[in-house]
């Protein structure tokens, strides 16, 4: 069966709507209590389990969060979903970003939804929902977006930081020191604090990784002396976009070794633990269909294999506006095993290089943490 969670499991599109209502003094789904300033640090890629497993090297992190502090990211697991999830507080069925790589169907291309911006796929329009920073400002609540200097001006951040004043800082300790440079400043604040330190060291060189502990240790450690030093009043959050599992190279699946797969197919999206695939306009109904179950009876062993239909129905993306329908693939293909899918095709095949990995429906991939502090610390 495929694992998608019901409607009223707590998920991270729900963390900044109640830090807003926390904010008002509202009563809110994570039952948060009033505050007087939040801090919402989302960590790239640190799943609840990857917590879990290296707890001795975050005390902080795994002293604080129980089976209770656990919530579920959107589905593809992947960081343009699951942040522009965050902060709008849809589904991407609803904002538009339905994964990292997607079908734009006016100029017959896939378009990646984190760096491929540009003229024909504007940010203030492709991600068609208002942000919560947005929503918030009329009611007197300030917002401000802490990250690294080069993501100021980005199309990413044009489309799902609307609203919010951006901040830079370099390091990690950077942003903490700008986030509480912002809590001095004003009160009531708002504060989204982004960390993509880990990600990028787990896709170079895999969560098991060296590189990766001592990225780990030093954000724990960061996290730990910010909340000592938070004014009183104030709420702090940590979760994360998704968590990740290492996939070493004889786990890659090609799936250009396999033409009678491909063909009718005229695009591949998605990305490697979660394919999406557009297949040739104008192909009937009973192709389309032996398509699917050409893919399932190769894939279905190892993956959940399903139509575009069959994953709205089930859910996968939330409600589904017609307009972001022709984004999500007619085949979504989400590994079920440690496998990765790559296709050789590709004219940049650096992504074949990655160790760490995420973006389909395991555990490891979705659950992650909502973690509590200053404030919101539970007793």
């Amino acid at each position: 069966m495929l694992p998608v969670p019901t409607h009223s499991a707590p998920r991270l599109a729900g963390v900044l709507r109640s830090s807003i209502a926390s904010l008002r003094g509202e009563a809110n789904e994570f039952e948060l209590p009033a505050a007087s300033g939040v801090v919402v640090v989302l960590v790239d890629g640190l799943g609840a389990a990857n917590i879990q497993a290296r707890a001795g090297h975050a005390r902080f992190l795994a002293s604080r969060m129980a089976r209770r502090d656990v919530i579920r990211t959107v589905v593809p697991s992947t960081t343009a979903a699951a942040i522009a999830s965050f902060t709008t507080g849809r589904m991407p069925g609803e904002h538009g970003l339905v994964g990292y790589r997607s079908l734009d169907a006016e100029h017959d291309r896939v378009v990646n939804q984190l760096n491929g911006w540009d003229d024909g796929m504007l940010p203030e329009t492709w991600q068609r929902a208002e942000t919560l920073f947005d929503a918030a400002r009329p009611s007197g609540v300030p917002s401000y977006a802490i990250g690294a200097a080069r993501y100021a001006n980005s199309g990413f951040t044009r489309a799902v930081l609307r609203g919010a004043e951006y901040r830079a800082g370099a390091s990690i300790a950077d942003r903490f020191t700008a986030a509480r440079d912002v809590l001095d400043e004003a009160s009531p604040a708002l504060i989204y604090l982004y960390v993509p330190e880990l990600d990028q060291a787990a896709h170079a060189h895999g969560w098991e990784s060296d590189r990766w502990l001592t990225i780990l240790e030093h954000l724990d450690a960061e996290l730990a002396a910010f909340e000592r030093r938070m004014p009183r009043g104030t709420g702090l959050l940590v979760t994360a976009d998704h968590g990740v599992i290492d996939i070493p190279a004889h786990r890659h699946v090609f799936i250009d070794d396999r033409p009678e797969l491909l063909e009718g197919i005229r695009h591949v999206g998605g990305e490697p633990r979660f394919l999406s695939l557009y297949l040739e306009p104008g192909l009937d109904e009973a192709v389309r269909a032996a398509l699917v179950d050409r893919w399932r009876a190769a894939e279905g062993h190892r993956a959940w294999v399903l139509g575009r239909d069959e994953a709205i129905e089930a859910g996968v993306y939330g409600h589904v506006a017609e307009e972001v329908r022709p984004r999500i693939g007619d085949i979504l293909v989400a590994a079920r095993s440690a496998i990765v899918y790559y296709d050789r095709r590709e004219a940049n095949r650096q992504a074949e290089t990655m160790i760490g990995q995420h973006g389909s429906l395991s555990d490891e991939e979705t659950r992650v943490p909502l973690i509590r502090g200053g404030v919101y610390a539970r007793t």
